[in-house]
């Protein structure tokens, strides 16, 4: 089952207008001091709609059921973060779940499940992320312009929000989605010259981010 999350639908229809959802923008205040947004969604538009998905449409619980003995903790949610994120490795809030991270377990680097599913499937894989994940290198936004217009029109979209509107509760300092705290439009080539690489097969490969 593929869930559908309404991320960016609430982002462009509620910011400015009421308070959204946390997500990691890079700031800067008109004193110069630089920062960056608290991440919240991950928790809130993955973790918690497949919480949502597995209580409700697999477990059957009705509103207002209390959770059963036999479900607390007894669940096993696996995210698929690389040996690289481990520092990401937390336990699950949810009252059901477990967390479990198995590509940190096995060692396995973002290189290394490139190489396996390249070898074994013969697909070539990059980093999942939003498009308008704050934490992708400038080049990322580059590559949509120049490969997906369709979806770099959408980040610039988000990018121009964020500029043009300001967040509920109001804040004292400039969002933007790029880390070198400019508008997307704005980039250079020299600023996009910052893609994240892997050996393979003697050849250097993008990681997606």
């Amino acid at each position: 089952m593929i869930l559908d999350s309404p991320l960016y639908t609430d982002f462009m229809e509620n910011f400015g207008e009421r308070r959204t959802i946390s997500i990691p923008w890079w700031t800067i205040r008109d004193d110069g001091h630089k920062s960056k947004m608290p991440r919240n969604c991950t928790i809130d538009y993955k973790v918690e709609l497949i919480s949502k998905y597995v209580r409700w449409e697999l477990l059957g619980y009705k509103k207002g059921q209390r959770l059963r003995e036999e479900d607390k903790k007894a669940h096993e949610m696996h995210m698929g973060f690389s040996a690289e994120e481990a520092r990401r490795c937390k336990e699950n809030p949810n009252p059901m779940f477990v967390n479990k991270f198995p590509l940190v377990e096995m060692g396995l680097t973002r290189a290394d499940n490139y190489a396996y599913i390249k070898d074994v499937w013969g697909l070539e894989t990059r980093a999942s992320a939003c498009a308008f994940c704050p934490f992708h290198k400038n080049y990322f936004f580059k590559f949509l312009r120049e490969n997906e217009p369709e979806q770099y029109a959408q980040v610039v979209g988000v990018d121009e929000l964020l500029r043009d509107k300001k967040p509920k509760p109001p804040m004292d300092s400039d969002l933007f989605i790029s880390r070198s705290r400019k508008r997307l439009m704005d980039l250079t080539d020299e600023d996009c010259n910052d893609a994240e690489c892997f050996e393979y097969c003697g050849m250097q490969v993008w990681d997606g981010f």
